[in-house]
């Protein structure tokens, strides 16, 4: 019998489907699907087991695996993660009067990092403009060097800037630059918005649409 993993959603098996979803039209052959998602090919092929018995994986004649019905995994996938509790954070003030003065400071930064939340969501499909910063670091020893360079202040709660050690590499998969900062992919910022509070669910919407424009895109439909 084949092996199955218990919970799709994971650190370890979402890097999977973070693949899968962000290649939606592309038809995979195992092995190269595990080196994308850098999870061992064993764990790949558990978790597409068992989201092929869940009827979100087809097969062709090749054996090679693609998406059905990328939205619904989304979706399902985005009402498990809760931003705010799965991964650590320190909260920061600014003493830049606005967010544009912010950014130019956040693009000299020469550690690893990406944007999230709603600023992540601004800077892709402006729609609700952010009063907070939110912002994945690659390494949580890096955190004091990224709060130098962007000259913010620790504070115990309430701040204007939070620097993230993700609760998995693997948000960073599909990272990409915006307007000279790098900004998490489409579906990282997605899964990070629906339980967002303060308008999370509003800007999560507005991304969901170019999200599906983009795969009806690669789907050719």
């Amino acid at each position: 019998m084949t092996k199955r993993t218990k919970d799709i959603f994971q650190p370890r098996s979402s890097r999977v489907i973070r693949v899968l979803l962000t290649h939606p039209g592309r038809r995979w052959r195992i092995l190269a699907l595990a080196k994308d998602a850098q999870v061992s090919l064993g764990w790949t092929h558990a978790v597409i087991t068992t989201l092929q018995a869940q009827g979100y994986i087809a097969r062709d004649e090749n054996y090679r695996v693609s998406l059905v019905d990328p939205a619904r995994l989304l979706k399902r996938w985005a009402a498990s993660h809760d931003f705010l509790t799965e991964n650590r954070f320190e909260e920061f003030q600014t003493f830049e009067r606005d967010l544009d003065s912010l950014l130019k400071r956040v693009r000299g930064l020469s550690v690893s990092y990406a944007l999230t939340g709603l600023v992540g969501a601004w800077l892709v499909a402006p729609h609700v403009r952010p009063t907070t910063l939110d912002m994945y670091v690659v390494n949580k020893e890096l955190v004091k060097d990224v709060a130098k360079v962007l000259d913010l202040r620790l504070v115990e709660k309430g701040g204007n800037v939070r620097l993230f050690s993700p609760y998995d590499a693997g948000v960073f998969y599909g990272s990409r630059a915006v307007d000279g900062v790098m900004v998490v992919s489409n579906v990282q910022l997605y899964i990070d918005l629906v339980n967002y509070p303060a308008r999370g669910e509003e800007a999560s919407t507005t991304l969901l649409r170019l999200i599906e424009d983009e795969w009806s895109k690669a789907l050719g439909s």
